[in-house]
């Protein structure tokens, strides 16, 4: 049942974010194609049969449709059947180049101002978020020698103020497979700086795989080493151990938390090798010996565990991003800026090899984090809409026929020659445009899949 809720509610938020976006990107194309004395015979969202239609004083037939994945605006179009010659001044193809292109650019541009006023409203509302501080450490984190409670100050140079800025600032590093200097301030207030060989990383790894092959996980969110479950028929049960005991010490080595506890589980367990655990339970300080028992892994190796599960902890967030009305209008623009310039790098690494295609998401991706975002509050979904915005625009940018960009590049083609292209050669333009399009919808569908099954 909770698991139904959840995806109804993926799905609608998915629905609501693709609607809003959608409608505001169409918009643009409509707005300016009014300005430019355009007759705009029906505005969609959403594509196939109509749920609801009707006509405006404007004479536009305004729908919503079925499927809730794009959206259209119809404009009055001599290549479509013949014009009445009343209407010919109000026809698209017969406007000025420059028009045109206004038109066309529009509806990213638009997208590029919501996300815009949606960063800013973001920043107006406050977003919380977690501290850089370092908790649990493994990977490549521990081989650069990052130490619990640290606070990261830069990656690269980059100034890093929450630990999304981390993320961002950590998946773009990544990207370039080189060492990477990251400062960083103890708990004393002396400044260091780790390096993470990034090089040491496989190629065309997703930027999740990135993430725990890393090995940092903020320290809001390390797990306390309380036992949550145990494992039935385990080496935890035969020696007595119970949900809520806090472990303090493994072989006399204190346990700060439950990567300590893992760590030091797999470092001294072994055939006939027996562990002391000095333990709290309720208030009352005990010790229990456990001898770890063989466990074979989903990969087929082998090794040695006691068989418990760690208690649920809820993190909090302790620090938020917020702005004065004023102030959060250049933050705006800089978190724009910011956000696409890295979204142009990503791209332009999947097109050369040097970042992976499974970094591309599909609507079952969107789904899954509008609703997450939603449940994170009003400003962390502002920040999704505004991502979710800013790729829009920018998908709709490639010089792929049937996209936006492919009609700008049509233009810009007209221009240079003189002449708009012929019909036959725009026709085999679109239909390779459908077949791309339909072929990048697949792979992201697909890597949406893999997420799930993975």
């Amino acid at each position: 049942m909770a698991q139904l809720l959840n995806f109804l509610e993926s799905v609608w938020w998915m629905i609501v974010t693709l609607g809003v976006l959608v409608t505001f990107h169409e918009f643009g194309h409509f707005w300016v194609a009014r300005r430019c004395g355009v007759r705009v015979l029906r505005f969609s969202v959403g594509f196939g049969k109509p749920i609801k239609s009707w006509f405006g004083r404007d004479g536009t037939e305004y729908c919503v449709a079925w499927i809730p994945l794009g959206g259209y605006v119809k404009m009055l179009d001599a290549r479509e059947g013949d014009v009445p010659a009343a209407e010919r001044a109000r026809e698209f193809t017969g406007k000025p180049i420059w028009q045109r292109i206004a038109v066309v650019l529009a509806g990213p541009v638009f997208n590029l101002i919501f996300a815009v006023a949606a960063f800013w409203a973001m920043l107006v509302i406050g977003k919380p978020d977690f501290q850089p501080l370092v908790g649990d450490v493994s990977a490549l984190a521990a081989q650069a020698g990052f130490q619990r409670g640290e606070r990261v100050l830069s990656v690269d140079g980059q100034p890093v103020a929450t630990w999304t800025d981390l993320g961002l600032a950590l998946a773009d590093a990544a990207q370039s497979h080189r060492p990477t200097p990251v400062q960083v301030r103890d708990a004393d207030g002396s400044v260091h700086v780790r390096v993470l060989h990034f090089e040491k990383l496989p190629d065309h790894l997703s930027d999740q795989a990135i993430v725990e092959r890393t090995g940092l996980v903020p320290l809001q969110r390390s797990l306390p080493p309380v036992i949550g479950k145990l494992v039935p028929g385990s080496a935890a049960v035969a020696a007595g151990l119970e949900p809520g005991d806090r472990v303090l010490a493994i072989d006399g080595t204190a346990v700060r938390d439950w990567n300590d506890l893992v760590n030091l589980t797999h470092a001294d367990a072994g055939p006939h090798k027996t562990l002391t655990l000095e333990l709290d339970r309720g208030g009352h300080r005990l010790t229990l010996a456990v001898q770890p028992r063989p466990t074979r892994l989903p990969d087929g190796s082998t090794e040695y565990a006691i068989g418990i599960y760690a208690q649920a902890a809820t993190a909090h967030y302790d620090t938020v991003l917020r702005r004065g009305p004023l102030a959060a209008i250049p933050a705006a623009f800089a978190q724009t800026w910011d956000l696409t310039s890295r979204t142009l790098s990503m791209l332009g690494d999947m097109l050369t090899g040097s970042a992976s295609l499974k970094n591309l998401s599909g609507p079952i991706s969107i789904a899954q984090y509008a609703n997450a975002s939603a449940e994170m509050g009003v400003a962390w979904f502002l920040y999704f809409l505004g991502i979710i915005s800013l790729s829009l625009g920018i998908m709709n940018l490639l010089p792929i026929p049937i996209l936006d960009g492919g009609h700008l590049l049509y233009y810009l083609i007209e221009l240079v020659k003189g002449s708009p292209l012929s019909e036959r050669a725009m026709a085999v333009g679109q239909y390779l445009g459908v077949v791309l399009l339909v072929m990048i919808m697949g792979l992201a569908f697909y890597n949406d899949i893999l997420r799930i099954v993975s």
